[in-house]
């Protein structure tokens, strides 16, 4: 696994050599550049050989790697390394049949999973896949997903998730919305989720001795802390069951919220239930009352403030005045 995980950093740092129109890469400034890069992710690497280098221009070069047009100039006595075609890179290609073909069995194990509560996420797993990959590169697009492609800290995802998967604690830079310097955060982490677009780690902070979320998009930095890790014993499937979103209050109770909207939201909240203890209460031509049963949190007001004028708080009392003095901060900004 290690073996093939240096290959494809070699493969992409080979990448940005060849593709360089100015300097001149010779066998030892490859080698150089792919010691470099090996040793930042794994510092007890000890170095590629000539060998190796030569073996990966060759497989970069064949059609079951990357068919790249490699050109080999003479200089003097030596010989250096550059694409003949400037616009070449290995990101730009498409993905040979051998790969296909393991993406699709991939997906055909996958598939066995749908359905179950866990792996919601497959059903829109498979179009997805199936319209950035399987098809034909001449193809229009079919499909369009809600991606943020500007969303910072994704780029972490696979990090975080390998921290879960092999139970190892993290030192975080955490940047908070409320402070005006990162912090760091001693994180044991257990879960990845996302929600309204933005991916969440949650974990347990061993300061506060407690469940907390960090949005990726505030994290700066992210290290492995070499001490024990405390293992989960939360059901997260549990955990998010009685709430909208990623925040749970401490001490809070589940509340029966009942809220009418006017006839134009409607159909929206019947196609997209707000919760999955959404109750219908009362329907007519004009008006929809229905509850739900939750612990309120930022992301439900959030929720239901989104729908404006269309929707009226009935109960419980508290969660109406919370809604009405947010509209009411957001009309005194607005007049100022």
């Amino acid at each position: 696994m290690a073996s093939n995980k240096h290959a494809s950093i070699r493969y992409r740092v080979l990448d940005k050599c060849f593709a360089n129109p100015v300097k001149k890469y010779f066998l030892p400034d490859l080698i150089a550049a792919c010691n470099i890069a090996l040793k930042e992710i794994d510092p007890d690497s000890r170095g590629i050989s000539k060998r190796t280098i030569q073996n990966d221009i060759i497989h970069m070069e064949n059609a079951e790697g990357f068919s790249a047009p490699i050109g080999h100039y003479v200089d003097g006595k030596k010989t250096y390394y550059r694409y003949s075609d400037k616009n070449f890179s290995i990101d730009k290609q498409p993905l040979n049949q051998a790969e296909l073909e393991q993406i699709k069995a991939a997906m055909q194990v996958l598939s066995h999973f749908k359905g179950m509560p866990q792996f919601e996420w497959l059903n829109e797993l498979n179009p997805k896949m199936e319209n950035a990959l399987l098809m034909e590169r001449d193809t229009a697009p079919i499909i369009g997903f809600d991606n943020n492609n500007y969303l910072t800290g994704i780029e972490r995802l696979g990090e975080l998730f390998h921290a879960i998967l092999y139970k190892k604690p993290l030192c975080i830079s955490y940047q908070s919305y409320k402070r005006a310097e990162p912090s760091k955060q001693l994180l044991h982490p257990y879960y990845l989720k996302q929600y309204n677009n933005r991916w969440f780690l949650l974990g347990l902070n061993a300061k506060l001795n407690k469940i907390t979320n960090l949005a990726l998009d505030r994290i700066k930095a992210v290290d492995e802390e070499p001490i024990l890790f405390i293992p989960n014993t939360i059901d997260f499937e549990e955990y998010f069951d009685d709430i909208i979103g990623v925040t749970l209050p401490e001490d809070a109770a589940k509340e029966k919220i009942v809220l009418k909207f006017a006839s134009s939201a409607s159909p929206y909240v019947f196609s997209k239930p707000l919760h999955h203890s959404q109750k219908k209460i009362d329907y007519t031509n004009e008006e929809l009352t229905i509850s739900i049963e939750v612990i309120p949190n930022y992301e439900l007001e959030s929720l239901i403030l989104g729908f404006g004028e269309r929707v009226k708080v009935l109960e419980t009392q508290n969660f109406k005045l919370k809604i009405y003095e947010r509209l009411n901060n957001a009309l005194l900004i607005n007049k100022a």
